[in-house]
């Protein structure tokens, strides 16, 4: 097997700590594909797979998730009759003014082999004529992960780093330029997260993007209290410890959707919409928007314990990787 790094995330907060902490070997070969407009990043990362793979074809290539880099390689292995496997397939949002929505769907629909991590994403694929013997529902890969390093995590050791106690804290992300890159909607959403503070602690780790702009619409003050507290980003091993242990998740990230529904804690998400509407209908998961009216009234059930408990996902078991590894075996063993 050769592992492929595409660059997409080059920072080394944002990169090389997660190689570090998950312990994955260093990638066999990297593309250097840096910054840029969804365009010049897809075609860089597609001309630097595409000479990997001429150079050494590969006889299955498989991708996770829906990144730009995923859209890359969907549409290489196509050009040059590659089967492919998508893991994390058929998540739908049903707004493609999210870049990711656009690389869903293509991924998916040039996929030979589609696994998917809940049954929604099953009926997604169907309703768009996706041959059903190509869909596999195998469960949540993140799941996985997160049940192999949660354990590890030392929460008690990361609480005692940043002044914390345990279900006495909310745990806040936020990055999408939905949120970020306006001024009116940033500005309301740091009012109501200063608001949450004076309630219980927040520790918020700064993504850059949301860092610069904080400061390009000069909303510091909203940060500039006791009561929260604004940290660089943090790994994968620090971000399941402090979610494990916190009274409630305000995020708009995708992974701590599911990480928060398997660890039975309350999550707000700040979109108007998500691609894992599981996490909602069956999770600890509510959709929030922009609307923090709506954020505020659910924070204070939280605090009453008036909020809804949720319940596991089928197959959200951590056993996800064994199904995927024991289907593509016995595909490519028929072929």
């Amino acid at each position: 097997m050769t592992l492929i790094h595409t660059g997409q995330h080059y920072d080394s907060s944002m990169s090389d700590i997660f190689f570090k902490e998950l312990n994955i070997k260093k990638p066999d070969v990297s593309i250097i594909s840096g910054s840029g407009s969804h365009a010049v990043q897809t075609a860089k990362i597609m001309t630097g797979l595409e000479n990997i793979f001429t150079a050494n074809r590969p006889g299955l290539v498989i991708v996770v998730g829906d990144v730009n880099s995923t859209l890359s390689a969907a549409m290489v292995t196509s050009k040059m009759v590659i089967p492919l496997a998508h893991v994390e397939a058929g998540l739908r949002s049903y707004d493609k003014k999210m870049p990711e929505e656009v690389n869903r769907i293509v991924t998916d629909r040039l996929s030979d082999y589609l696994f998917t991590p809940s049954a929604d994403a099953n009926k997604n694929l169907a309703k768009e004529g996706i041959d059903k013997r190509k869909i596999f529902f195998t469960g949540n890969i993140m799941i996985d992960t997160l049940k192999k390093f949660i354990k590890g995590s030392k929460p008690q050791d990361i609480l005692k780093k940043y002044g914390l106690k345990k279900n006495e804290f909310c745990l806040v992300t936020m990055h999408r330029p939905s949120n970020v890159d306006d001024k009116a909607v940033l500005g309301r959403l740091a009012r109501a997260i200063r608001e949450i503070s004076e309630s219980v602690k927040v520790i918020f780790p700064v993504h850059p993007r949301t860092s610069q702009k904080i400061k390009d619409f000069k909303l510091e003050k909203y940060f500039s209290t006791p009561g929260i507290l604004l940290t660089e980003p943090i790994g994968y091993i620090e971000t399941i410890a402090l979610t494990s242990t916190a009274k409630l998740v305000v995020t708009d990230s995708g992974g701590l959707q599911e990480e928060s529904t398997y660890l039975k804690v309350p999550c707000l998400t700040m979109r108007e919409n998500t691609e894992r509407p599981v996490t909602e209908t069956e999770g600890t998961n509510t959709i929030i928007g922009t609307d923090t009216g709506l954020l505020l009234r659910k924070f204070r059930q939280i605090m009453a314990g008036r909020y809804k408990k949720g319940r596991l996902p089928k197959y959200w078991d951590g056993n996800t990787a064994k199904r995927i590894t024991k289907i593509l075996q016995r595909k490519l063993l028929q072929r």
